[in-house]
């Protein structure tokens, strides 16, 4: 599927938000929203997905701006949740066509896409997620922390569908810098509590942006 929308120049810092049928609006919306304000800055996220268009999980069908061939050559890439997580990490042919590079992408999974990073073998051995795929993941090596954002190295996990804001905030400041990110996060915040998502976006995101990646890196 050719792209439909040739949105990102050359030099942009190119961001894939998968986006597979039965997706979560909050998780691929928000974020897309939020990491595109930052346009002027070389910053360009597109809905990617499997066909040319994509139902939600609220039956909401949007127009896929990139094939998933888009992701091998995307400088990070998003997991969002939705229903149908759980089949699609069973279908080999989708995840065939997932290829990461953790040594060089960023890479961010939020709720159940946390099971994508699982079923590809790059969960970091510190990981956040929501109290539903929890249960999922207690099996696994990895330390569940109870926080809305976790990163390791390029990975970052983040839990609770608002919590797209920190994650796509955590992918801002990686590229634009924190106060950049910050100033993006506050504009968007709501009227009257702006100076304190801003606060209380620097103390979760900030910690987070340097944290080297544990040993072993991935379970």
């Amino acid at each position: 599927m050719p792209a439909l929308f040739e949105i990102c120049g050359m030099n942009a810092m190119k961001i894939a938000i998968v986006t597979l049928d039965g997706f979560n609006e909050i998780d691929s919306f928000v974020a897309l929203s939020i990491l595109n304000r930052a346009k002027a800055d070389g910053v360009c996220a597109e809905i990617t997905g499997v066909n040319e268009t994509v139902t939600s999980m609220n039956g909401v069908s949007v127009t896929v701006q990139q094939p998933l061939s888009f992701i091998a050559e995307a400088d990070a890439v998003v997991f969002g949740s939705g229903i149908y997580t759980r089949d699609h990490i069973n279908t080999p042919e989708l995840m065939a066509e997932l290829r990461l590079d953790p040594a060089r992408q960023l890479i961010g999974a939020q709720c159940s896409g946390v099971l994508f990073l699982h079923r590809l073998g790059i969960l970091p051995a510190t990981i956040t997620t929501d109290t539903k795929t929890r249960p999922l993941l207690a099996r696994t090596d990895a330390v569940i922390e109870d926080r809305p954002l976790v990163a390791q190295g390029n990975i970052v996990t983040s839990g609770g569908c608002l919590s797209s804001g920190y994650l796509a905030g955590w992918m801002l400041a990686k590229h634009v810098g924190i106060e950049k990110a910050l100033s993006i996060l506050e504009y968007v915040a709501p009227v009257g509590q702006k100076s304190q998502f801003a606060k209380q976006a620097r103390d979760i995101i900030g910690k987070q942006l340097d944290i080297p990646a544990k040993r072993p890196l991935y379970c």
